[in-house]
C-alpha cells in the first residue's frame, strides 16, 4: 500500500481496525498477480463456486469482441445462489429481509424458505409453457416476489427482462415487443411515497400491442380492484394453491454462456439497448467483486437501496449477495417518506452493516440536515458505498462524517449495466480520495484516451476505455450484434468504449467526470458537468445543482446552471452572482456560469440521475424527447 507522503491531494487512510478486519490486506499483490495472469486469476475466483462441470477453457477471445468465458462449463447461477447453501450452515440463515414502505409489514426468508418460494414460482412458470430460452418480462414493485421471479426464471433457463416498475405504458410495451416475451409477471399495484402506482393497468394497456404474451401472473399487493382478463390473467396466490405449484423443481443444468437476462439501458440516442448477460461469467463477476470490494461475510446485513429493475439491483441486491450467502435487505420505500429519517430507521432496526446507495440520494438527504440521522443509532455500519454517478467531494465528506461517523470507508464504485459488475473501485484497505473511484478492479486495465485513441497524460480529461475483457461483461445487444460492435468496440478497436469521460491523477487514481454527452466545451476547454455541479454544491446555500452546455456564438458552448437552494436561503440576483463567482473561484474564470437559475426541482430519472438532456431542451424551447424514465 502507498505511503502517506507519496499521495497527492486530500487522502483518507483506512484505520488499523478496518485493515485488520479486511479479507484482502494487500491490494497491490493481488493486482500484480491478476495483471500477470488474467485467466489464472479468474479461474481461481470461479473455483470458489460450484460447477456441474468445470470449464475446458477460461477465456475464448478468438471471435473478439464476442468473448466467451468458462467455455464448456456447466452451471446455473441459482445453483450457487441457493442450492449449494442448503447443504451448509447457511440453510437456516436469512437470505432476505423485506419491510413495507409504511413499516407495518415485515417478511423474512431463510435460504431454505427462499428455495421453497423460488421452486414454487418456477413450477408455476413452467406450467405456463415457459421453457429454456423463452423471455419473461417482470414488471413489479419492490416486493419479495420480484426476487423469486428473477431466480425462478434463471432456475429453469428462461431469460428474464426486468422492467423498472415506474416505467410508462410505451416504455413497457417497447421492451416486451423487443424481447418477444411469452409471460409477464406483475403486481396489482405498488406503493410509492404513500400513493399507489397502477402496475396492472399499465400492463393491460401495454399488452394491446404485444401479441407474443400468452399469460400474465399478478401478485396481490395493494388490493386496488384490477381488471383480470379470463384465460390470460392469473392471481399468483390462486396459482400457489394448485398441486402443480408445490414440490421440488430441479435447477436446469446450463452452459456457462447460456443467457441469464436482458436489461434495457437508454443511451443518448436511439431505442433502448437490450444488454445481454450470461450465467457463468456474470455469476463469477458479481461474486468476486462483492467479496473483495465490500468484504462481505456471513455476519453481514447488506443493504443495496437500488430497485431490482436496474443493474445495481440485479447484481448487488439479488444475485451477488445470494451467491456470497449474505443477508440482503429489500425495502419497499424511498429515503424520505414519510420523514427524512426513513432509511436511518431501517439501518437501526435491522442492524445493517453495509449500506450502498446513490450520490443523488445522499445529496437529497443532506438537505434535511444532520439532526435526522443523528436521532438513530447507526453504529452497526462498517462500510458505506456509492453507485450510479460520480459523487461530489462535499456529499462524500458529509456521508463519511455524519453517517459513517468518520470510521467507515466509502466505497465509490464505477461500473455500468454493460459491465455487470464493478470495474473501478477501492476495497476497504485502499486510501481514499473524495470523489475518486480509485483504481481498476483486479485483472482490469483502464486507460484515458483522446479523440484519436491516443493515451493522454495524467490529470488530462479524455475518454475512459477498458483494455481487458472480464467475465461479467455483456455478450451482445440482444438481437443486434452489429449495434453491439458499433456501440462499444468500433470507436477504438480492441478497447471497450465506456461513453464516459474521466481523468487519471499521478497516483493512478481515476476520476469519472460523467457521460461524454455531459461534457461542456467552453472556448476549447473540456469541463465536466459534474465538476461545475460539485463547485456549486460546495456553497452553503446550494442543496442540488445541474449544469448544461448551450450554444454560444463566441465560446462554442456556455455553461448554464440550475440550482435548488437549501432551507433558509431565498433566490435573489445577488445570490445568483455570488454563485457564479463561487464557481469561478473553485474552477477558474473559464467555468463561470453564464446564468444561475433557481428551481424548485430538477428533472430526474426514477433511478435518481439528473436528465440534463431535458434541461437543455427546455432551455432552448426544443422537444424534450423520450421522458418515460422521468420521475413524477
Amino acid at each position: 500500500m502507498a505511503k502517506k507522503k507519496e499521495m497527492e491531494g486530500e487522502v483518507y487512510y483506512p484505520s488499523e481496525q478496518v485493515v485488520m478486519q479486511a479479507r484482502l490486506k494487500d491490494w497491490d499483490a493481488l493486482a500484480e498477480k491478476a495483471e500477470k495472469d488474467l485467466e489464472g486469476f479468474w479461474a481461481a475466483e470461479a473455483s470458489e463456486l460450484d460447477w456441474y462441470k468445470k470449464w475446458d477453457k477460461v477465456l475464448d477471445d478468438s471471435k473478439a469482441p464476442f468473448y466467451k468465458w468458462f467455455v464448456g462449463a456447466r452451471t446455473n447461477i441459482v445453483h450457487n445462489a441457493i442450492d449449494r447453501h442448503l447443504k451448509t450452515h447457511r440453510k437456516n440463515q436469512l437470505a432476505l429481509i423485506w419491510e413495507s414502505e409504511d413499516g407495518k409489514l415485515e417478511r423474512t426468508f431463510s435460504y431454505f424458505s427462499m428455495n421453497r418460494e423460488v421452486s414454487r414460482m418456477a413450477n408455476i412458470i413452467k406450467a405456463m409453457g415457459v421453457v429454456k430460452g423463452d423471455r419473461v418480462t417482470i414488471y413489479m414493485g419492490r416486493v419479495p416476489e420480484i426476487v423469486f421471479a428473477m431466480l425462478a426464471c434463471a432456475k429453469i433457463g428462461a431469460i428474464h427482462s426486468v422492467v423498472f416498475g415506474g416505467f410508462s405504458v410505451d416504455s413497457l410495451q417497447g421492451r416486451i415487443e423487443d424481447s418477444h416475451s411469452k409471460l409477464v409477471i406483475t403486481c396489482d399495484g405498488a406503493y410509492q411515497n404513500g400513493k399507489v402506482v397502477e402496475l396492472k393497468a399499465i400492463v393491460d394497456e401495454s399488452l394491446k400491442k404485444c401479441p407474443s404474451v400468452e399469460n400474465v401472473i399478478v401478485v396481490k399487493r395493494v388490493n386496488n380492484g384490477v381488471t383480470m382478463e379470463a384465460g390470460r390473467d392469473h392471481w399468483y396466490h390462486d396459482l400457489c394453491q394448485l398441486p402443480i405449484a408445490n414440490g421440488k423443481c430441479a435447477t436446469e443444468e446450463l452452459d456457462a454462456e447460456d443467457p441469464l437476462f436482458i436489461l434495457y439501458t437508454s443511451g443518448s440516442t436511439g431505442k433502448p439497448k437490450a444488454i445481454l448477460h450470461t450465467h457463468g461469467g456474470y455469476m463469477v463477476g458479481t461474486y468476486s467483486t462483492l467479496k473483495y470490494v465490500f468484504d462481505v461475510n456471513d455476519m453481514d446485513r447488506w443493504w443495496c437501496t437500488a430497485d431490482p429493475g436496474w443493474i445495481t439491483g440485479h447484481s448487488y441486491l439479488v444475485y451477488g449477495p445470494m451467491i456470497a450467502g449474505v443477508t440482503s435487505m429489500l425495502f419497499e420505500g424511498g429515503p424520505a417518506y414519510p420523514y427524512p429519517n426513513r432509511w436511518w430507521q431501517v439501518i437501526e432496526r435491522y442492524g445493517i452493516t453495509i449500506f450502498y446507495t446513490a450520490p443523488t440520494a445522499i445529496r437529497g438527504l443532506m438537505r434535511f440536515g444532520e439532526s435526522w440521522p443523528n436521532k438513530h443509532d447507526l453504529s452497526s455500519l462498517r462500510l458505506l458505498g456509492t453507485v450510479g454517478e460520480p459523487i461530489n467531494p462535499e456529499a462524500w465528506k458529509w456521508y463519511h462524517r455524519v453517517i459513517g461517523k468518520e470510521k467507515n470507508p466509502i466505497i465509490d464504485t464505477w461500473w455500468q449495466t454493460e459491465t455487470g459488475a464493478f470495474q473501478i473501485t477501492p476495497t476497504p484497505v485502499v486510501p481514499l480520495k473524495p470523489g475518486s473511484g480509485t483504481r481498476p478492479f483486479f485483472g482490469q486495465k483502464a486507460e484515458i484516451v483522446d479523440e484519436q485513441g491516443n493515451p493522454v497524460p495524467d490529470d488530462t480529461e479524455g475518454y475512459l476505455t477498458l483494455l481487458r475483457p472480464w467475465p461479467s461483461m455483456l455478450r451482445t445487444i440482444y438481437g443486434d450484434d452489429e449495434r453491439y460492435v458499433n456501440q462499444y468496440w468500433s470507436k477504438y478497436p480492441g478497447r471497450y468504449t465506456t461513453g464516459d469521460s474521466a481523468k487519471r491523477d499521478k497516483d493512478g487514481y481515476f476520476w469519472i467526470i460523467g457521460r461524454v454527452d455531459d461534457v461542456i466545451k467552453v472556448s476549447g476547454h473540456r469541463l465536466g458537468t459534474a465538476e461545475v455541479e460539485s463547485a456549486l454544491v460546495s456553497h452553503p446555500a446550494v442543496a442540488e445543482a445541474a449544469a448544461i452546455g448551450l450554444p454560444h456564438e463566441v465560446k462554442g458552448q456556455a455553461i448554464f446552471t440550475f440550482v435548488l437552494l437549501r432551507a433558509g436561503f431565498a433566490p435573489s440576483p445577488e445570490l445568483s452572482e455570488e454563485l457564479r463567482q463561487h464557481v469561478s473561484k473553485h474552477m477558474g474564470p473559464i467555468a463561470r456560469p453564464e446564468d444561475v437559475k433557481f428551481v424548485d426541482k430538477l428533472p430526474k430519472t426514477r433511478s435518481g440521475k439528473i436528465m440534463r438532456r431535458v434541461l437543455k431542451a427546455r432551455a432552448q424551447g426544443l422537444p424534450e424527447g423520450d421522458i418515460s424514465t422521468l420521475e413524477e
